[in-house]
């Protein structure tokens, strides 16, 4: 059985410079298993976009598109969809404002159209760009939107009020129903395993990580964290770039 659980964001904290898992991270996953930890993938991507991180770092849990959908070795145990109404309305607020929409479900993902915000949003990620269908959200169900945009993050918010924004990089941010983060999903997990007492330990840099460490009872930053994400950790470690979550998982003496 488990003895402590680990969520792990991706990029800027598990992830190395060129949004990889390196051969020591993969190894301290594999000794961090065999010490009875269950580590967890805790991310805003969806399932297809890390499929060879999960491979690499050894991990088969994860919580995704924010917590919209949440696995336990490979299991979904709760999913969350945005209606395809509500992905229509978007779509057409978006294109009045000259954004296009990325449309996420648990194996598909889907563009509405190119431009370059579009193009430098997965640029930035190291992410080939994905198939353009702006009416994905009839054919499969939506568990994120991705609003590819510079800015007008505002506008959105005021906008949409049913949903929650997190701006997820310089050309993008992350659409989900309100109430749901990735701290939801460490409850979800918690409840599922039937282990409400076990130690939890999150890792992130970004804004969509607060929700993360307030829901975990030891709190990890990186030094490459956003200010709002360090002043809800209890320890900072080194960049992702610079060996931060081996230094962490000793610091716990998890590794």
């Amino acid at each position: 059985m488990y003895e402590a659980i680990a969520f792990f964001d991706l990029d800027g904290t598990l992830l190395n410079g060129k949004s990889q898992v390196s051969a020591e991270v993969g190894e301290a996953i594999t000794q961090l298993k065999k010490n009875k930890v269950l580590p967890i993938i805790a991310t805003g991507r969806n399932e297809q976009e890390i499929q060879q991180i999960k491979q690499d770092a050894h991990i088969t849990s994860t919580i995704t598109m924010n917590g919209m959908i949440v696995k336990v070795d490979g299991t979904i145990i709760e999913a969350s969809e945005i209606a395809p109404e509500q992905c229509e309305s978007m779509l057409h607020f978006a294109r009045n404002l000259q954004d296009e929409l990325a449309f996420h479900s648990t194996e598909q993902l889907f563009i509405s159209g190119v431009n370059e915000f579009v193009k430098k949003s997965y640029e930035f990620f190291h992410l080939e760009l994905p198939p353009i269908h702006p009416q994905a959200y009839q054919e499969f169900p939506t568990n994120m939107i991705l609003v590819l945009s510079e800015g007008n993050d505002t506008i959105y918010q005021e906008a949409y009020p049913e949903f929650t924004f997190y701006r997820n990089g310089p050309f993008c941010i992350d659409v989900v129903n309100k109430g749901i983060s990735k701290g939801t999903g460490v409850q979800t997990v918690k409840d599922y395993l039937k282990l409400p007492d076990i130690p939890t330990f999150g890792f992130g840099d970004g804004i969509n990580d607060v929700a993360l460490l307030m829901a975990c009872d030891n709190k990890i930053a990186m030094s490459n964290a956003l200010p709002e994400v360090k002043e809800q950790s209890d320890y900072v470690t080194a960049k992702n770039t610079n060996g931060g979550i081996i230094k962490a998982l000793k610091h716990y003496d998890l590794i």
